[in-house]
């Protein structure tokens, strides 16, 4: 990381001794980011990003373990790993992203219910402490402190294999969530197992492949049929187009779904890219489209106006159209075509069928 300020920043951030002092960086990490995104390579912009986020996430783990000492609860009674899912498992968070976190912690020898218990006050304490550092809550409930995401080794392969026997809609999408799993801090071996748990499901179960298909596929690009951006109709954003659902999702699913199949474990959009091209399951011109579409959706994404809700960091994902130029509309254009094509692609592949 080259920036002075981003360094100084991440110095900080590890010497934080309380959640106000956190919440004070987070701030001052914002303000920073905010300021430089319009001149920094949009790449650089989100490692260094993604950086402070994964700091901040890990000084709130360990102010949290140290409080459960204070209240007498002692160390952690085995190994665990912190999970990330979502834009943070992808590495992929704005300058506002939620909390979308899960643990694995080891099986227990003694005492597994105390383990449990351990790991339920912990989460509560860790969800807190990002939440009061500006994080908001997931929507959907995939937190740290939700029982259903906080399981030991044995549970969790447990839970993934009812997933992956019984792929009702709900359970494909937790199928997909887990993919974008990442361990962000503890022992990042429990994670690996886990993932080779996942992989090990998708071979058994090939044809789980054609029900994310159809998970994968449900969010179009943003444009219409005669080639014109579809804009939002109604309500305050009105004029506005939908960046995140009609533009970085659909192809950060596409992508996700053709590196499932493939095996390939990375969770960011761009290393999947790349291993995807490695492994010949993208040309070499189709990788080069989906690099340049995804940096610009992300641009576009980190541009998205943000809403200060309660404290909290917040956006909506859309983008006023008067914020782009002809020369961006147009470029916005071009990339969305190559999503509509490689969703095509995935379609094609999976189905043997065209879209």
């Amino acid at each position: 990381m080259g920036d002075p300020v981003c360094v100084q920043l991440l110095k900080q951030i590890g010497k934080a001794d309380n959640v106000n002092v956190l919440r004070s960086l987070r701030d001052q990490v914002h303000e920073h980011m905010k300021g430089i995104l319009q001149m920094s390579p949009v790449e650089q912009f989100n490692e260094q990003l993604n950086e402070l986020h994964d700091s901040v996430i890990c000084r709130s783990i360990i102010l949290a373990e140290a409080e459960m000492a204070r209240l007498g609860m002692g160390s952690p009674p085995v190994p665990y790993a912190y999970l990330l899912f979502g834009s943070g498992g992808r590495q992929e968070q704005t300058l506002s992203s939620d909390q979308d976190s899960g643990i694995v912690f080891e099986d227990s020898v003694n005492d597994s219910e105390e383990a449990k218990a351990y790991f339920q006050q912990l989460t509560l304490i860790i969800v807190s402490n990002l939440q009061q550092s500006g994080y908001p809550l997931c929507e959907g409930n995939v937190l740290s402190n939700n029982p259903e995401w906080c399981m030991s080794i044995s549970e969790w392969k447990v839970k993934l294999n009812g997933w992956f026997a019984e792929p009702a809609w709900e359970a494909v999408r937790y199928l997909l969530i887990m993919a974008d799993g990442r361990s962000v801090y503890g022992d990042h071996r429990l994670a690996f197992e886990l993932k080779d748990h996942y992989f090990n499901n998708m071979i058994d179960y090939p044809n789980i492949i054609r029900r994310m298909l159809d998970n994968t596929m449900r969010h179009k690009v943003l444009l219409g049929l005669f080639g014109h951006l579809l804009k939002e109709q109604y309500g305050s954003d009105a004029g506005s187009l939908d960046i995140k659902y009609g533009a970085y999702i659909p192809l950060v699913n596409a992508i996700r779904l053709l590196a499932i199949q493939a095996g390939i474990r990375d969770t960011s959009t761009l290393s999947r890219i790349r291993r995807l091209a490695m492994h010949n399951e993208l040309e070499s011109d189709e990788a080069a489209g989906s690099e340049q579409a995804f940096r610009l959706f992300l641009r576009l994404r980190l541009m998205t106006t943000e809403q200060n809700e309660d404290g909290l960091y917040a956006n909506n994902g859309k983008l006023s159209s008067r914020n782009l130029s002809r020369e961006m509309t147009e470029e916005l254009k071009s990339a969305l075509r190559h999503g509509k094509r490689l969703q095509r692609k995935v379609f094609k592949r999976i189905t043997g069928r065209l879209m």
